[in-house]
C-alpha cells in the first residue's frame, strides 16, 4: 500500500513538472491569441497625387525576400512614406494570392511590384480594358511575357473598374488608374480595407467577370466600342 502511495505521488510529481515546463509556451501562446483577437481591422484611406519619393529601396527589398535587410538607396529622392509607397507596401503583402481588375496599369512601380509576387510564387490574375492596355507604357505586356494570367474584354462598354484583392482578406479600391498621371497629378483617393464581406462581393465579381472573359468566348471581329 505504502509503495503504490509512493508512485502515486511520483507520477503527480512528474506531472506537475511537466505542466510547469510546458506554462510558459503556453502563456506565450494565449498572449499571441488574444493579441490577434484584439487587432483591429486594417482601414486605410490614401489620397493622391502622391509626394515623389523613393520607392527603390521597398521594391529591392521585396524582390530580396522578407527576410533580407532593407537596401539602401543613393539616390535624390525624398526617402519618406508617401501615398504610393504604402500603396506598394499593401500590395507586396500578399502571400498566396493577388487579384487585379484595373482600367488602366501604367505605373512603373506597380509593374514591377506584380511581377516580383508573381516571381516570389503569389498567384496574380489581371482584368483589365482591351483598349487600354494596347496604349504605350501600359504594364500589361509586361505582366503577360512575365507569365501572369491577363484577361480582358470584348464589349461595347469599357472595363472601368479599379480595384484589387489581396490574400482574399484585404480589399484595394478607388478612384484611382494606376497610371503615373494619376498617381503624380490627379485628385485620387484608395481605400485599403479588411472587411470579409466587402472582399466576398468583390471576388464575386472578379470571378463573375474573370469567367465572361474567358478568351474561349472571344469572337475574331468584335464590335467596336463606343465613345468614352
Amino acid at each position: 500500500m505504502r509503495r503504490l502511495r509512493w508512485q502515486v505521488v511520483a507520477a503527480a510529481t512528474v506531472g506537475l513538472a511537466l505542466v510547469l515546463e510546458a506554462l510558459p509556451a503556453a502563456l506565450l501562446w494565449l498572449r499571441a491569441w488574444r493579441r490577434r483577437r484584439q487587432r483591429r481591422p486594417r482601414r486605410e484611406v490614401l489620397f493622391f497625387p502622391s509626394q515623389v519619393t523613393c520607392t527603390e529601396a521597398l521594391l529591392q527589398a521585396a524582390g530580396a525576400g522578407p527576410a533580407a535587410p532593407l537596401p539602401g538607396c543613393g539616390c535624390s529622392l525624398p526617402h519618406t512614406e508617401s501615398a504610393l509607397s504604402r500603396l506598394l507596401r499593401a500590395l507586396l503583402a500578399a502571400r498566396a494570392s493577388l487579384e487585379l481588375c484595373l482600367f488602366a496599369f501604367s505605373s512603373p512601380q506597380l509593374g514591377r511590384a506584380v511581377r516580383l509576387l508573381h516571381q516570389r510564387g503569389v498567384r496574380v490574375r489581371v482584368v483589365t480594358d482591351c483598349d487600354y492596355m494596347a496604349l504605350n507604357g501600359s504594364q500589361i505586356g509586361l505582366l503577360r511575357r512575365a507569365g501572369i494570367q491577363v484577361r480582358h474584354d470584348q464589349d461595347l462598354g469599357y472595363m472601368h473598374h479599379k480595384f484589387a484583392v489581396v490574400d482574399r482578406k484585404v480589399l484595394i479600391t478607388g478612384s484611382l488608374n494606376w497610371t503615373t498621371q494619376a498617381i503624380q497629378n490627379n485628385r485620387e483617393n484608395v481605400l485599403i480595407m479588411e472587411d470579409a464581406e466587402y472582399v466576398r462581393l468583390f471576388l464575386g465579381e472578379f470571378e463573375r467577370i474573370w469567367e465572361e472573359f474567358n478568351p474561349t468566348k472571344y469572337t475574331f471581329f468584335p464590335q467596336k466600342k463606343r465613345g468614352h
